[in-house]
C-alpha cells in the first residue's frame, strides 16, 4: 500500500459530497500524493434530480459507474456510506483494498433501536413536518456535537440544500434501504472500525460490536457526534494515516 492509492469517500444518509467539509483537506494532507474521490448517492449533490436506488446493493453499482476501479480503492465511508463498502467489499473484493467504516451498522448485528438510537425518535418524527431550512437544522443538531448552533456552517447546508434538493422519494429510498440492509459474510479486506462514543444518531455499540464480530481494528472517539469527519476532522485523518501506515509495516 502506497500513498498514491485512491480513497473514494462515501457520505451517509440525504448529504453530498461537499458535507466532507474541512475532511477531505486533512486527509489530504496526511496522504499528499493520493487521489481522493467523492461520488454521490443517486438522489444526492449533483445527482439529486435522480431517484435514489431502493437497496444498497443498487447504490453501490452507481458508486462504481463513477469512480475508476482498474487499481484497488481505499473506501472511507460514512454511517449508510458504510453499508455500501461492506456491500462493494463483499460483491467485488478485488476492487478494493481495505475500509475505514464510521459510525455505521448491519441487520442482524444490531437491533433497530440502536441502528436509530431509540432516544431521537420523537426528534426524528419532528423532522418530518419540519421544513426543509429547518430540516438542516436538525439534522446538524443530531449529527454534530462541536457545531449545533453554528449558523456558519447551518447556512451552508441550507444553501446547499436548495441547489441540490433531495426528493421526497429519494430520502425515503435511503432510509428504506438503510433500515434493510443486512450482512452475514465478513469481507476479507482490512478494516478499521470508528465510532463516535458520543453518537446520539447511532449507537457506538453498533459500530463496536461489528469490530468484536469481525475481529477488526477499532478506533472511539469520546466527545465527537455521529458527523464525525465535521466533528474532529483532523484526528480522524490523523487515525486513519496512523492505521494505514500499521498495514504497510511504515
Amino acid at each position: 500500500m502506497m500513498d498514491s492509492e485512491h480513497f473514494v469517500l462515501i457520505r451517509g444518509l440525504l448529504r453530498e459530497a461537499r458535507h466532507w467539509g474541512e475532511f477531505t483537506g486533512s486527509l489530504q494532507q496526511q496522504f499528499p500524493c493520493a487521489m481522493i474521490s467523492t461520488p454521490d448517492v443517486p438522489g444526492n449533490g449533483w445527482l439529486h434530480q435522480a431517484t435514489s436506488p431502493e437497496t444498497i446493493a443498487e447504490m453501490t453499482e452507481a458508486l462504481r459507474l463513477q469512480i475508476n476501479t482498474n487499481q484497488p480503492i481505499r473506501l472511507i465511508a460514512l454511517s449508510m456510506g458504510g453499508m455500501i463498502a461492506m456491500d462493494w467489499m463483499t460483491r467485488y473484493p478485488d476492487e478494493v483494498e481495505a475500509a475505514v467504516l464510521i459510525n455505521t451498522s448491519a441487520r442482524p448485528l444490531s437491533p433497530f433501536y440502536h441502528r436509530l438510537s431509540w432516544t431521537v425518535y420523537p426528534q426524528v418524527i419532528q423532522m418530518i413536518f419540519h421544513s426543509a431550512a429547518q430540516k438542516e437544522a436538525d439534522i446538524l443538531s443530531l449529527t454534530s456535537n462541536r457545531h449545533p448552533h453554528d449558523n456558519k456552517l447551518l447556512e451552508s447546508w441550507q444553501q446547499w440544500q436548495q441547489q441540490n434538493p433531495v426528493s421526497t422519494a429519494s430520502a425515503r429510498n435511503q432510509f428504506l434501504a438503510a433500515a434493510k440492509f443486512s450482512i452475514t459474510d465478513k469481507p476479507q479486506q482490512p478494516i478499521l472500525v470508528v465510532t463516535s462514543r458520543a453518537d446520539r444518531l447511532v449507537d457506538y455499540c453498533c459500530s463496536l460490536k461489528l469490530a468484536e464480530t469481525w475481529q477488526t481494528s477499532y478506533m472511539q472517539h469520546e466527545t465527537a457526534g455521529h458527523d464525525l469527519p465535521l466533528d474532529e476532522p483532523e484526528w480522524l485523518a490523523h487515525v486513519i494515516k496512523q492505521w494505514f501506515d500499521l498495514q504497510t509495516g511504515v
